[in-house]
């Protein structure tokens, strides 16, 4: 069971992770329907949360329990620092977000939930608690494109296929399943039923915030409908 702790997550909370990778945002996205404010306004927060997810990451170094899980995470932070928040910049432009947009832009209610509860996750708790919390994110992220980027391409002109396309593509595929055999890993050896069952509700409340943070921006875009 270990050696596949995600599939194993994903069927206890099976609801809430779908609730979270067939959120209207994400159909409407697909569809190339999602209103332009509401991506608008999910790539603001999307900045924000990428900063907190660095300070997870760093967290992360921390909490590993051998230099092999530090040199990961340190890894992993410098990619956020010095290549996705610079890619996440630049994709933003197109949007019309400057740098100081991004940097300004005061923090909803729902990324302060979701990455206040992935960095409180990892300081009561193991890396593997961490890496639990993040996985709605980092391995959702990863489903979704990949089941919506054949709907995306059929599109030409797509308004978010190059933002499709950066998570669908190996690169970002190869990250999430590094991911995933990294759950396994850490789940090694037999998982006492109390503690599985932590994990479990760790992640269903991880998806549920996620869910929130798409709809999040649904709800912004509604508001500045005339």
């Amino acid at each position: 069971m270990s050696a596949d702790l995600f599939a194993r997550l994903k069927e206890a909370a099976h609801p809430h992770w779908q609730a979270y990778v067939e959120h209207d945002f994400v159909r409407r996205l697909a569809a190339g329907r999602l209103p332009n404010a509401a991506f608008r306004f999910y790539l603001a927060q999307d900045y924000l949360f990428l900063i907190q997810f660095a300070r997870a990451q760093a967290l992360a170094v921390y909490k590993g329990r051998t230099l092999a899980e530090m040199r990961a995470s340190k890894s992993a932070l410098a990619a956020i620092l010095d290549v996705e928040l610079g890619l996440h910049v630049r994709l933003a432009a197109e949007w019309g977000l400057t740098p100081a947009d991004l940097e300004s832009a005061p923090e909803h209610a729902a990324t302060v939930a979701y990455t206040r509860f992935v960095l409180d996750a990892g300081m009561a708790g193991d890396l593997l608690d961490l890496r639990v919390a993040l996985a709605p994110c980092v391995l959702g992220y990863a489903e979704i494109a990949a089941r919506i980027a054949l709907e995306v391409r059929a599109r030409p002109g797509h308004p978010q296929g190059a933002w499709v396309e950066d998570y669908a593509g190996e690169a970002y595929q190869a990250v999430a399943e590094a991911a995933r055999a990294e759950l396994g890993r850490l789940a090694e050896g037999a998982l006492s039923p109390p503690r599985l069952r932590q994990l479990e509700r760790l992640f269903a409340k991880a998806c549920d915030l996620e869910a929130g943070f798409w709809q999040m921006a649904l709800d912004a875009a509604a508001k500045d409908e005339p």
